[in-house]
């Protein structure tokens, strides 16, 4: 890649960005923080020999994202870690407001209703699968991605990608039928 452009280039991934950071760490703030340092990274990387070297942008973003979000999210679990509790695991996550800003007005209250219920719920269930397995959930099923480009993301093989695909659709399947509430 040779030259960047803002509108072109960057702005048009804010969005994947940001949804890969915030499936990994669970928390809007931290990740709308972790896309604006991606963005801002690879703004200032434009004019250096290694900017030449990325031959996908988009793949180069995820990338970055991924790993800027596990390190934050480590940090996060580690700053929080106490004597006296069991699990280091936050006990909630801010799935909550994930889709507020998206609510159709329009809609009837109690069909908006049910169906916030319902990608609350799924949002809980998905924050329990292993951030490997949720990531990759995110980028084929979500975004639509590649095996190849998901496995260029991740830094794993293709098989492995399918791999991990599957046991992840199996686990989340088991977390459905174990959970699944009356009308639901």
């Amino acid at each position: 890649m040779t030259t960047l452009d803002i509108k072109r280039d960057l702005l048009p991934l804010k969005d994947r960005l940001f949804r890969m950071a915030l499936r990994i760490t669970l928390d809007r703030p931290e990740a709308e923080d972790i896309v604006q340092d991606v963005l801002v990274k690879i703004w200032e990387m434009r004019g250096t020999p290694a900017f030449g070297e990325i031959q996908h942008l988009e793949t180069y973003a995820l990338s970055m994202t991924r790993h800027l979000a596990i390190d934050r999210r480590e940090q996060q679990t580690a700053r929080h870690v106490s004597l006296d509790s069991a699990s280091s695991a936050p006990d909630d996550c801010d799935a909550r407001t994930l889709h507020d800003e998206m609510a159709d007005n329009a809609e009837r209250p109690d069909l908006r209703m049910e169906r916030d219920e319902r990608r609350q719920w799924m949002q809980r269930l998905l924050s329990e699968l292993p951030e490997k397995q949720r990531s990759i959930l995110q980028l084929r099923d979500v975004e639509e991605h590649s095996y190849q480009e998901i496995g260029a993301i991740m830094n794993i093989g293709e098989s492995d990608v399918k791999v991990t695909l599957h046991r992840a659709r199996q686990a989340l399947k088991k977390l459905i039928l174990e959970r699944k509430p009356h009308g639901l």
